[in-house]
């Protein structure tokens, strides 16, 4: 217990913490049309401006299906992470600099900021893509289980047998 919260208990503040509501798709959005708006603002490259573009047209598709990877799933959090924080601090970081220092003095080793941002950026499109799969692998799983249901309850499916080899 903190002094604050022990002298606000004495003077009978109340201390009850509120919980601030998760990013809705609305906030998501909103997120990422404020990168958006950095980048054009900021005049970024077209390195960076693709990149981020590509980070957003994912987040944006996976967005209806993140329901289906369940509530409060790490990939949700990932996902609103990316739009609401990592991405935008990613860019911020890198527009705030003077354009010709970001792109030709090294910081990292031999990297520029320019380089240590489009390795930040692959990284965030390779993740994005991954969970985007894993939402869409959850519909592929559906149904394929759904195929297999009414081959069970129908028995195989009708109409021409296209195996490969000699006629059983």
């Amino acid at each position: 217990m903190g002094l604050k919260s022990w002298l606000g208990r004495r003077r009978g503040e109340d201390q009850a913490s509120t919980v601030p509501a998760p990013p809705t798709e609305q906030d998501i959005l909103a997120a990422l049309n404020r990168v958006n708006a950095m980048l054009v603002d900021g005049n970024a490259p077209p390195v960076v401006t693709s990149r981020v573009q590509r980070i957003a047209r994912t987040i944006r598709d996976t967005l209806p299906r993140l329901r289906q990877l369940g509530v409060g799933s790490m990939e949700g959090y990932s996902v609103m992470a990316t739009a609401t924080d990592y991405l935008p601090e990613a860019v911020g970081g890198y527009l705030r600099l003077p354009r010709d220092w970001a792109d030709t003095r090294p910081v990292d080793g031999y990297k520029t900021s320019l380089m240590v941002l489009v390795d930040q950026l692959e990284l965030l499109v390779t993740t994005m893509d991954k969970i985007l799969d894993a939402a869409n692998r959850a519909d592929a799983q559906a149904l394929v289980a759904h195929g297999l249901f009414l081959q069970a309850k129908f028995g195989t499916p009708a109409g021409p047998d296209l195996t490969l080899g000699p006629p059983t």
